[in-house]
């Protein structure tokens, strides 16, 4: 396909440095897709990235940003069998890893989309098709845009690892667009639901989604306490981790026996701090989850339209008004930020 796109590239590490510029739009190779991109939406890791954190080695120069997108099939390459043109596809995070083991790669952060390989925020992007994945036919291309990282991350840790059942509980942490995720698929695989935040309006929104419980944190930052009281004492079998550093601490005291932290986000920092006695006399699991596998986002995709979750948008901008998308990321909105191509 000839011709011009539109493109937000970095030459540079940091988010004011974004440049909207035209380029010419890329040619698709052997086993590959041109896919036009209708909608991308932000992770907390795009503006880590930009900002010149999280890869060990930077990107190559100009690089395009964002990780997550939905989009069409517009060409294809030779020998391609799995997508032809029309069909709705995303891109899966890891580009390597499609089921099993990940590649020692994953281990050091590399070949992945949106840093270091490069991003979404364009009007085209080209993608082996091993690297797509279809589109749930319930959800728009700005939905769909949502889930490679945020809801892959909820569905690996629940799902995939934890083997979630109906009649568990889940404690969730904060309000972030894994944190909703795992609050969905908790909900509509049966479990009981706790969700953390220090906003009282969150929690009323939660609440509104069908969380079974909110604990106040600015009221009760020692919460495990609280979150026992709401089980009886026994604990809580599945808690999302999205903080870290000592609120580890909490999360453990707050286990249920035999129960499973996922570690996902690292808020108060890059070390873990925890009471070894109590993890121990728990027969915890601790679990670290850093996104997850193509087979399991294909089940994901499968689920979503099964189980009717959509996903919670909290804006959607326009191409044009990428920068003020990360700005609100930055704010911390109530859902997924979303920038459509269309706009």
């Amino acid at each position: 396909m000839s011709g011009s796109m539109r493109v937000w590239r970095l030459r540079q590490f940091g988010v004011d440095n974004l440049e909207r510029v035209d380029i010419p739009i890329p040619a698709v190779g052997e086993g590959e897709l041109l896919i036009r991109v209708a909608a991308v939406s932000l992770n907390y890791r795009d503006s880590l990235v930009a900002e010149g954190g999280l890869l060990a080695e930077p990107p190559a120069w100009p690089f395009t940003p964002v990780s997550d997108f939905a989009g069409t099939v517009v060409e294809t390459g030779a020998g391609v069998t799995r997508f032809r043109v029309g069909d709705r596809v995303m891109g899966n995070f890891w580009t390597r890893w499609i089921d099993g083991e990940p590649p020692v790669s994953l281990c050091r952060y590399g070949e992945s989309l949106g840093g270091p390989l490069p991003g979404a925020l364009a009007d085209y992007i080209v993608l082996p098709e091993t690297v797509s994945v279809r589109s749930p036919s319930s959800l728009s291309d700005e939905q769909a845009s949502t889930l490679p990282i945020a809801a892959l991350t909820a569905w690996f840790a629940l799902v995939e690892t934890g083997r979630l059942a109906a009649g568990e509980s889940v404690l969730i942490q904060g309000t972030g667009g894994v944190s909703l995720f795992g609050l969905q698929i908790a909900r509509a695989l049966g479990a009981r639901t706790i969700v953390l935040s220090r906003d009282a309006a969150k929690l009323r929104r939660v609440e509104a989604l069908g969380a079974d419980h909110g604990v106040d944190t600015s009221q009760t930052p020692e919460w495990s306490a609280a979150v026992l009281a709401l089980t009886d004492g026994r604990g809580v079998n599945h808690i999302l981790e999205t903080i870290g550093g000592d609120n580890l601490r909490r999360s453990v005291e707050a286990l249920a026996s035999g129960g499973r932290i996922s570690q996902i986000g690292l808020l108060a920092g890059e070390t873990l701090q925890f009471p070894a006695v109590p993890f121990m006399l728990r027969r915890a699991i601790l679990q670290g989850v850093a996104v997850g596998h193509r087979r399991a986002f294909e089940d994901l995709v499968e689920a979503i339209d099964r189980l009717a979750i959509a996903p919670v948008i909290d804006h959607v901008y326009g191409f044009d008004e990428a920068p003020s998308a990360f700005a609100h990321l930055g704010r911390g909105p109530f859902g997924k930020v979303i920038v459509s191509m269309a706009r």
